[in-house]
């Protein structure tokens, strides 16, 4: 091994022992670093992605295709963490070698693990896809050779949410580093080709424990944190094509620069510098006009029944004619992910926020890292005296130290609401942890009659953490990307603390017969947003529904005339049909996943964890979708390696989070023995590598 590429091995070493990167988890789409040894270049497996996606209306259908490729003159077995939408329906994924294409099979996660392993031991191309959280994958290829690409394609639909009036399909490009408490869950260590990579493995067949909830996948190396600066700028490609039958308006991203072409009723949008580095996520906004609708129906009939999805938007809200006092309790992440333009977007989001209460608010602020502290001991009246004192002690805050979001959620609910007013808990965080579920099981336990609003302050955060956060506290969540205007747009979210404009709503289904109604809990609607209702219909003809609710305290209904088809009818749009069934079973699972979340004594339906998994598996089988514990494996015929067990283990490298600081990726615990061990096999691999070139 040369000096100068011992001196990137130890300074990676050093590193992890300091405690950056190897507490934490992060997942992005992958890409080239190359280094420098001797004055030649060694290669680090290479990933280019094209993403393509197609909305009609508010539906759309996504399109993964990875490239991998293995410069090296060595067989490679790879892993690539990578993030989808929270709301993706996973539903098909096709692997191509060579000549061959093999589409992807769904099994139950034990067994496609099974499957993937004894292709990987005969030299067979295979490829795995498992899911780790509802934003976060992994996809491991085994017997990548050199010269022989390995193309995987990944399909998911969903619905496109209206929020602030637009509708926003979200493609995550990077998911940020995670945090990991110390008193999380610590399942037994498990073992992947002689490396410890990590905790005790998922299993659709054991009965159900917490190690499933908290196992996060190995960290993979990060470029320009632990690995050479240099990276790619054109790893990812981006193509939308939005089609709707009422004119398209205001196609717009405020994350990444545009090209738009097409008529009203067609565009097509495309990145204006063609490829990009991922390492921020990608937000497309767009209008339809027709504003006054306040409700549309889809319905798809199918060899597995008949589906519908209904949406909702909540009516121009009346003034309100008393407002009640509130007590707004702002919760600042100030852990060292934070540092930087996140923390600073923070504060001028807070400054916005307190100079807008009202005179009959009160408020309280909480910082939290490794512990969390108050600004005062008890909730203090809007003063303009206690506003500035607040400002002055948001000011002086910095961020270090970890992620113990438990204690902040303790903090905030240890004592009993003010008198007469409305808690309302404001939480501003990156949302980089690995303990979403007890998280989220703490907040079910706690929130009482308070509403949760998730701010997500940067680049990439942790959207699904964030939503589901903001979905158990009758809130919303929203998001502050502190690289773009940040003071514009932390001034119009501060002055969206207000009351949702429908609540309590109910749908009188009539003579109409339905069942298995999506989502269990229909979330409150603020003004600009709006959400589907999923289920199945089990007859046809024409029926009057009503979807009832309270606006601002008053009763209100729309009724709606709704026809149901007796056959897949050829006039429905083809995405209709395939997504509606998808989206429905996918909305199901999150119904059964949020159970899980929440304390069984909470629950309305009496399910035990086990009965809540085999739901969630017995829906990814039969609508052949991913979720915890069902996976996609694809296995090549041919045998492209007669010598597998040399093959040699990596890791897709990462990019570093747009806006964060080095600080994101610390956290003080012991390195993971996979990112060391797979970075040494890296540096090995180059090594061994130059020297069979020069022998040459």
């Amino acid at each position: 091994m040369t000096k100068t590429y011992n001196l990137l091995v130890f300074s990676f070493f050093l590193f992890c022992f300091s405690g950056p990167a190897c507490a934490y988890e992060a997942d992005d789409l992958g890409g080239t670093v190359q280094a420098e040894v001797d004055g030649e270049i060694v290669y680090f497996p290479t990933l280019k992605t094209d993403i393509t996606a197609n909305i009609q209306g508010d539906l759309a259908t996504v399109e993964i295709r990875q490239i991998f490729s293995n410069p090296l003159d060595v067989p490679l077995n790879a892993r690539y963490l990578f993030p989808m939408n929270k709301d993706s329906a996973v539903y098909a994924m096709r692997m191509e070698v060579g000549d061959e294409i093999v589409e992807a099979q769904i099994q139950e996660i034990q067994e496609a693990k099974k499957t993937f392993e004894k292709a990987k031991k005969e030299g067979k191309a295979a490829s795995l896809l498992t899911q780790h959280r509802p934003n976060m994958f992994t996809q491991k290829i085994a017997n990548l050779m050199p010269g022989l690409p390995i193309t995987v394609t990944l399909k998911y639909t969903q619905s496109v949410p209206k929020v602030e009036g637009d509708y926003e399909l979200v493609l995550p490009l990077i998911v940020g580093p995670r945090y990991q408490s110390g008193n999380a869950g610590e399942p037994p260590v498990i073992m992947d080709d002689g490396v410890a990579i990590g905790q005790a493995e998922v299993s659709a067949s054991d009965p159900f424990g917490k190690w499933e909830i908290e196992e996060l996948p190995p960290y993979p190396p990060v470029a320009g944190l632990n690995l050479p600066q240099h990276i790619e700028e054109d790893r990812v490609s981006i193509k939308v094509k939005i089609n709707a039958a009422m004119p398209v308006l205001a196609v717009y991203s405020d994350t990444h620069a545009l090209e738009v072409t097409g008529d009203e009723h067609m565009k097509d949008v495309s990145l204006a510098a063609g490829r990009v580095i991922d390492n921020s996520d990608f937000v497309l906004r767009y209008q339809l006009s027709g504003r006054d609708r306040q409700a549309g129906f889809l319905s798809s009939s199918t060899e597995k029944g008949g589906f519908f999805s209904l949406l909702i938007e909540p009516p121009a809200a009346p003034q309100e004619e008393q407002i009640t006092p509130r007590e707004m309790v702002f919760v600042l992440d100030t852990s060292g992910s934070m540092s930087g333009l996140p923390i600073a977007a923070s504060k001028t989001f807070m400054r916005h926020a307190l100079e807008n209460l009202r005179p009959t608010d009160y408020f309280r602020i909480i910082q939290f890292n490794n512990n969390a502290q108050e600004y005062m001991s008890s909730p203090v009246s809007a003063s303009p005296r206690h506003i500035q004192d607040g400002l002055t002690y948001v000011d002086g805050l910095y961020a270090s130290g970890g992620t113990e979001m438990h204690t902040a959620i303790t903090q905030a609910f240890r004592v009993a609401p003010e008198p007469g007013t409305l808690r309302i808990v404001v939480f501003l965080t990156d949302g980089y942890i690995g303990s979403e579920a007890s998280v989220l099981q703490q907040i079910n336990t706690n929130i009482g009659e308070a509403r949760i609003y998730a701010f997500g302050m940067g680049t990439s955060v942790n959207r699904f953490l964030l939503s589901e956060m903001g979905r158990a506290g009758r809130g919303f969540a929203r998001f502050l990307d502190p690289t773009e205007n940040a003071d514009d747009v932390a001034r119009q979210l501060a002055t969206r603390l207000e009351s949702p404009v429908l609540t309590d709503i109910n749908i009188d289904w009539d003579d109409m017969n339905v069942s298995d109604i999506t989502p269990a809990i229909i979330p409150d609607l603020f003004a600009g947003d709006s959400i589907r209702i999923q289920g199945q219909f089990h007859d046809t003809g024409t029926h009057t529904v009503r979807v009832k609710g309270k606006v601002k305290g008053h009763a209100a209904t729309m009724p709606l005339q709704i026809t149901l088809p007796s056959a897949k009818s050829s006039e429905r749009a083809e995405m209709e049909q395939e997504s509606i069934p998808l989206i429905w079973a996918r909305s199901r699972i999150a119904d059964y996943m949020r159970q899980i979340n929440m304390p069984a004594r909470l629950r309305e339906d009496d399910l035990t964890d086990d009965k809540l998994k085999q739901k969630v598996v017995r829906l990814g089988l039969d609508f052949s979708l991913m979720t915890k514990w069902t996976s996609f494996v694809a296995v090549s015929k041919k045998v492209v390696n007669t010598n597998p067990e040399k093959n040699k283990n990596t890791q897709v490298p990462l990019s570093m989070v747009k806006g964060v600081s080095h600080l994101a990726y610390g956290g003080g615990s012991t390195p993971e023995p996979a990112t060391m061990g797979g970075l040494m096999v890296l540096g090995l691999m180059g090594a061994a590598a130059l020297r069979r070139r020069r022998r040459v």
